[in-house]
Protein backbone atom coordinates (compact mmCIF):
# COMPACT_ATOMS: atom_id res chain seq x y z
CA UNK A 1 0.00 0.00 0.00
CA UNK A 2 2.33 2.74 1.23
CA UNK A 3 5.42 1.09 -0.23
CA UNK A 4 3.92 0.48 -3.66
CA UNK A 5 3.10 4.15 -4.19
CA UNK A 6 6.65 5.18 -3.30
CA UNK A 7 8.18 2.49 -5.51
CA UNK A 8 6.13 3.76 -8.45
CA UNK A 9 7.22 7.35 -7.78
CA UNK A 10 10.87 6.35 -7.64
CA UNK A 11 10.59 4.11 -10.70
CA UNK A 12 8.95 6.89 -12.69
CA UNK A 13 11.66 9.36 -11.62
CA UNK A 14 14.31 6.93 -12.91
CA UNK A 15 12.36 6.24 -16.11
CA UNK A 16 12.48 2.51 -15.43
CA UNK A 17 9.96 -0.06 -16.58
CA UNK A 18 8.33 -2.53 -14.25
CA UNK A 19 9.84 -5.38 -16.25
CA UNK A 20 13.34 -4.01 -15.69
CA UNK A 21 12.95 -4.01 -11.92
CA UNK A 22 11.11 -7.33 -11.96
CA UNK A 23 14.02 -8.92 -13.81
CA UNK A 24 16.48 -7.55 -11.26
CA UNK A 25 14.35 -8.99 -8.45
CA UNK A 26 14.02 -12.29 -10.32
CA UNK A 27 10.23 -12.15 -10.32
CA UNK A 28 7.80 -11.81 -13.19
CA UNK A 29 6.37 -8.46 -14.25
CA UNK A 30 2.79 -9.20 -13.14
CA UNK A 31 4.05 -9.98 -9.63
CA UNK A 32 6.03 -6.74 -9.54
CA UNK A 33 2.95 -4.87 -10.74
CA UNK A 34 0.94 -6.36 -7.87
CA UNK A 35 3.59 -5.25 -5.37
CA UNK A 36 3.53 -1.74 -6.81
CA UNK A 37 -0.29 -1.61 -6.67
CA UNK A 38 -0.32 -2.96 -3.13
CA UNK A 39 -2.09 -6.18 -4.11
CA UNK A 40 0.85 -8.31 -2.99
CA UNK A 41 3.35 -7.91 -0.18
CA UNK A 42 7.00 -7.58 -1.02
CA UNK A 43 9.51 -9.59 0.95
CA UNK A 44 12.00 -7.74 3.15
CA UNK A 45 14.86 -8.78 0.86
CA UNK A 46 13.00 -7.39 -2.15
CA UNK A 47 12.48 -4.07 -0.39
CA UNK A 48 16.20 -3.82 0.36
CA UNK A 49 17.05 -4.69 -3.24
CA UNK A 50 14.56 -2.14 -4.54
CA UNK A 51 16.17 0.56 -2.43
CA UNK A 52 19.51 -0.27 -4.01
CA UNK A 53 18.09 -0.43 -7.54
CA UNK A 54 16.20 2.85 -7.15
CA UNK A 55 18.96 4.68 -5.23
CA UNK A 56 16.47 5.13 -2.41
CA UNK A 57 16.90 5.23 1.33
CA UNK A 58 16.61 1.68 2.70
CA UNK A 59 15.16 2.90 6.00
CA UNK A 60 12.45 4.88 4.20
CA UNK A 61 11.32 1.90 2.14
CA UNK A 62 11.50 -0.49 5.09
CA UNK A 63 9.46 1.97 7.16
CA UNK A 64 6.77 2.11 4.48
CA UNK A 65 6.87 -1.68 4.11
CA UNK A 66 6.42 -2.28 7.84
CA UNK A 67 3.83 0.49 8.18
CA UNK A 68 1.76 -1.16 5.46
CA UNK A 69 1.84 -4.47 7.28
CA UNK A 70 0.87 -2.91 10.60
CA UNK A 71 -1.90 -0.87 8.97
CA UNK A 72 -3.35 -3.92 7.24
CA UNK A 73 -3.36 -5.82 10.52
CA UNK A 74 -5.10 -3.18 12.66
CA UNK A 75 -6.98 -0.88 10.27
CA UNK A 76 -10.43 -2.19 11.22
CA UNK A 77 -9.77 -2.43 14.94
CA UNK A 78 -11.58 0.04 17.16
CA UNK A 79 -8.55 0.15 19.45
CA UNK A 80 -5.99 0.64 16.66
CA UNK A 81 -4.72 3.97 18.00
CA UNK A 82 -4.42 2.55 21.50
CA UNK A 83 -2.45 -0.40 20.15
CA UNK A 84 -0.05 1.91 18.34
CA UNK A 85 0.44 4.03 21.46
CA UNK A 86 1.09 0.92 23.53
CA UNK A 87 3.68 -0.37 21.08
CA UNK A 88 5.24 3.07 20.77
CA UNK A 89 5.77 3.15 24.54
CA UNK A 90 7.39 -0.29 24.42
CA UNK A 91 9.87 0.50 21.66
Amino acid sequence: MFLGKRIKELRDEKHLLQRQLAAELEIDTPMFSKIERGDRKAKREQVINLARLLDADVDELLTLWLAGQVYELIEDEAVAKDVLEFVKDKI
